[in-house]
């Protein structure tokens, strides 16, 4: 580790992984500062943690949101930006050493993007920024001699498997290890019937509702499929997805010569966050030990991808290329929020992404512009069908 701290900053901070993050950062004084802190809804947060930590700048979304974050840290020195831009300037600030992305969804994009053109250390959680942009942000990581590490679990212990060399000698394929949610074994019309309060209890993780639901509906594997297809350099048909549902290998490498190498831990996303941090050295994260005695049992399935559609979606999204990828994140965005909200089914996720996909006509990627206008098109095509079913 070097001699001076690290300096972080922390996007997505009030979020699952954000908290985490800061949890491992707090175990390790000495190693790491805090830069700057975003957050989006929860501001009374935020400003317990702009308190904690001292960061020197803090971005939220809005106007609105800097007054209430102002009035709750009156005497702070921490400057307050605002908007997209806020989030690019301290993603980008040549203070910074290493930046934890790890923002829900889309609009961790140019953020993202900004933190690997400016040669930055990258954490990459947010998976979207490699489903949306896969070819954009891996061209702008090798331009800029950035480094990126995945800190999904699944893609963090494939990182941790692969060819200590580097590259992909001896592999034969990698196994992404899925819990299967909390309705593995539900039938379609146990599925049909799903509440929003019942998706958001992951079995394993905690997370946030958004990633829960992915879960739950196996997009979240589909999205992981996509990324671990961009981090590896491999095709959809080189990654078998593996249902696991005691969540304890995280993934896992089979190599040519038969071996099969997997990462395991407890479901604690401090173990890849802490990896990411102090990569190539290790550092405690504070994630409790396993416990062999207590695995009784460690077992495997293959996913149904009738009952779960949208991990098929995922797959053909990949093997299509170009926007589709795109498309298909956009359109589960909006599907999964109208049912958090109440206004479609579980199962109409997937019936209302599989339509924006097939509306959609795939056309090559060839610039953020481009990727950010076929999200507004897939966002209100998946919005009219949304409107439609809720009528």
């Amino acid at each position: 580790m070097n001699a001076n701290p690290i300096n972080i900053t922390v996007l997505g901070a009030t979020g699952s992984i954000g908290c985490s993050t800061l949890d491992v950062i707090k175990r390790h004084p000495d190693k790491f500062r805090v830069f700057a802190l975003s957050g989006f809804q929860n501001i009374s947060l935020l400003a317990e943690q702009i308190v904690e930590f001292q960061p020197a700048v803090a971005v939220v979304p809005n106007n609105q949101a800097r007054d209430a974050l102002k009035a709750l840290i009156p005497n702070s020195k921490t400057e307050i930006s605002v908007g997209e831009q806020g989030l690019i300037e301290v993603a980008s600030a040549s203070e910074v050493d290493a930046v934890m992305a790890a923002i829900v969804g889309f609009a961790g994009l140019s953020s993202s993007l900004a933190a690997a053109k400016a040669g930055k250390k990258l954490l990459l959680a947010n998976k979207e920024s490699l489903v949306v942009a896969g070819a954009l942000l891996m061209d702008a990581v090798r331009d800029n001699d950035a480094q990126l590490l995945p800190i999904d679990s699944e893609h963090n212990a494939i990182f941790q498997c692969m060819p200590p060399s580097g590259g992909d000698a001896g592999v034969e394929s990698i196994l992404l290890t899925a819990s299967g949610g909390p309705f593995r074994s539900f039938s379609l019309e146990q599925l049909a019937g799903v509440t929003p309060e019942q998706a958001v209890a992951h079995p394993n993780w905690s997370m946030g509702q958004k990633i829960s639901v992915d879960s739950a509906s196996l997009m979240n594997k589909g999205l992981e499929l996509i990324e671990a297809c961009w981090l590896f350099n491999v095709p959809p048909s080189k990654v078998e997805v593996v249902v696991h549902p005691q969540s304890v290998i995280h993934s896992m490498v089979r190599y040519v010569d038969g071996s099969v190498i997997s990462q395991m831990g407890a479901p604690d996303m401090r173990t890849p966050i802490a990896y990411g941090l102090a990569y190539p050295e290790r550092i405690s994260s504070g994630s409790p030990a396993l416990a062999f005695d207590q695995m009784l049992n460690l077992t495997f399935d293959q996913p149904d991808r009738t009952r779960f559609p949208c991990l098929r979606l995922a797959e053909e999204a990949m093997d299509v290329g170009g926007i589709q990828p795109a498309v298909l994140n956009a359109a589960n965005e909006i599907s999964v929020a109208a049912f958090l909200d109440r206004h479609i089914g579980f199962m109409e996720i997937a019936q209302i992404n599989e339509q924006v996909f097939n509306e959609i006509k795939t056309e090559a990627v060839e610039s953020l512009d481009q990727l950010m206008s076929v999200d507004q098109r897939a966002r209100a095509a998946a919005l009219k069908l949304v409107n439609k079913v809720n009528k």
